[in-house]
């Protein structure tokens, strides 16, 4: 069973005992007391599995694999290195191992917190909408200043590019990300810092034996013994990210008591290469253009018994898992009401994260009109290329809560505009520019499949900020419920 019910049993023989000591009329308080803290919300924490798509490049180009981390909403980072409880108001962390962080000491792990692995900055409402090199490098380096500095200040670490620190900071602009969570006890939490702040955190990474994917399966088996297996005949043997995810989900869904579910977070629209879906060792040979046809040609009477065993043995979709269980990001509320709904047509919780196809296709027609109602504005730039001359014509900075801005020159006068959630249509950010960027960003989205369009609790506020954006109004009524087209009139109705 379920380690809950464990720690609740030894929780009642303490209250037993404390019974025992202070007077059998002590007892009833203590036992009521314990009641209250079991069923108060806040009793539990949770853990994940990160799971995140391939960058496509280095050995990742050859095996597709991806990239696996473990998602704590009760574990904080005291430091990189150095674990403890979250405080009220915090997001969690992601902890994760490489095959060389490049810092100063050979650390195994390194701990960030949640919005800084996901975004490079601590307010989500801060994270950039717009993903250039340029400014993941700043993210980096305002990390690197304000939490390394004591772990990397040795010059390989400073200017290593390739040092993989790097990869814990604004991890979405380089690649989408899925985290599958349960719940765990406050007790699990203490244990797990326990463990790693008392144990010695030296790499010994091994790309066979000692992966990203063997320090995930090692933690979560550490609160839930057997959860996470390797997958030896999809993997060769190996451990997998996609192994780790497709096994920790089979577990979670087999105990409805730990509350299953899982998270998407897209990757930023920019000029940064876009990431691909994860895939297991027999996945890649079978999908891989760079095996299929060798295979093909040489060993042909190999790729059935690769085909099925993918078929039977390794298939799983991480969006398909997100599309049946979703959960909000950490900071973004389920709405209870819509401006201009009746509460009879207010969409389940799952349609507000996810979105149903009839609302994705009302977008998808009222950005036709904008577009087409705003030709003058967009005929200057071509809006698929408007993210590569931002990039190429602007200059980026961060300021001291790490909202990104890019500052360019038109027409030999200096424009800025902010690229961020908080200051895209904030005084100061270009108006056209503004426009121009939250369209060129809610273009993509509507055009892109599903595993790399961001969910429908997101992109209403890109719609309300291309909303304001359209009327020049930083101060305008969210309008997200339903499609606006740019003289603020609604473009059908709710859901359906």
């Amino acid at each position: 069973m379920f380690s809950f019910v464990w720690n609740t049993a030894r929780l009642v023989k303490r209250c037993f005992l404390a019974g025992r000591a202070f007077g059998a009329a002590t007892f009833p308080v203590i036992l009521a007391f314990l009641v209250a803290v079991l069923a108060c919300p806040g009793a539990h924490g949770d853990v994940g599995v990160v799971l995140n798509e391939s960058l496509d490049e280095s050995m990742d180009r050859i095996t597709g694999t991806g990239h696996s981390a473990i998602y704590f909403s009760g574990i904080c980072a005291d430091s990189p290195i150095k674990l403890r409880l979250c405080r009220p108001g915090e997001f969690g962390s992601v902890m994760g191992t490489y095959i060389n962080i490049g810092e100063d000491q050979p650390f195994e792990w390194n701990i960030v917190p949640l919005n800084i692995y996901l975004y490079g900055v601590e307010d989500p409402r801060n994270r950039p909408i717009f993903g250039s090199n340029k400014i993941k490098h700043l993210l980096e380096e305002r990390y690197r200043e304000k939490y390394l500095s004591e772990y990397c200040a040795s010059p390989g670490c400073r200017t290593s590019r390739t040092a993989e620190w790097r990869e814990m900071v604004a991890a979405t602009l380089i690649r989408g990300v899925y985290i599958f969570v349960v719940h765990t006890s406050v007790e699990q939490d203490r244990e797990l810092i326990a463990e790693f702040n008392e144990s010695a955190n030296k790499n010994h990474f091994n790309g066979a034996t000692n992966n990203c994917a063997d320090f995930t399966r090692h933690v979560i088996n550490a609160y839930f013994p057997h959860a996470v297996n390797r997958d030896y005949i999809n993997d060769f043997g190996m451990t997998s990210p996609k192994a780790v995810a497709r096994t920790f989900t089979r577990f979670a869904l087999r105990h409805p008591e730990s509350n299953f579910r899982v998270m998407h977070f897209a990757q930023v629209p920019g000029t940064i290469k876009r990431s691909r879906e994860v895939r297991a060792g027999t996945e890649q040979l079978f999908r891989s253009k760079k095996f299929l046809v060798p295979m093909f040609i040489f060993a042909d009477y190999e790729l059935p018994v690769v085909a099925a065993s993918n078929l039977f043995t390794g298939r799983f979709n991480p969006e398909h898992q997100f599309e049946e269980h979703p959960a909000a990001q950490p900071g973004l509320e389920i709405t209870t009401t819509y401006p201009g709904r009746q509460a009879a047509t207010l969409p389940d919780e799952r349609s507000q994260i996810v979105g149903m196809s009839s609302e994705w296709k009302k977008y998808r027609k009222a950005l036709d009109s904008v577009v087409e109602e705003n030709k003058d504005v967009i005929e200057r730039r071509e809006l698929s290329r408007f993210f590569k001359h931002l990039d190429e014509a602007g200059t980026a900075s961060v300021d001291s809560d790490g909202a990104a801005w890019m500052e360019l020159w038109e027409n030999g006068e200096p424009l800025s505009v902010g690229v961020s959630a908080s200051n895209a249509v904030a005084q100061g950010s270009n108006p056209n520019l503004s426009f121009e960027l939250l369209l060129a960003r809610t273009w993509t989205f509507l055009k892109s499949p599903k595993h790399r369009r961001e969910t429908m609790l997101e992109f209403q506020q890109d719609w309300a900020s291309l909303q304001r954006a359209s009327t020049g109004d930083e101060n305008a009524t969210a309008r997200n419920a339903v499609p606006y087209n740019a003289h603020g009139m609604a473009l059908g109705g709710g859901t359906n």
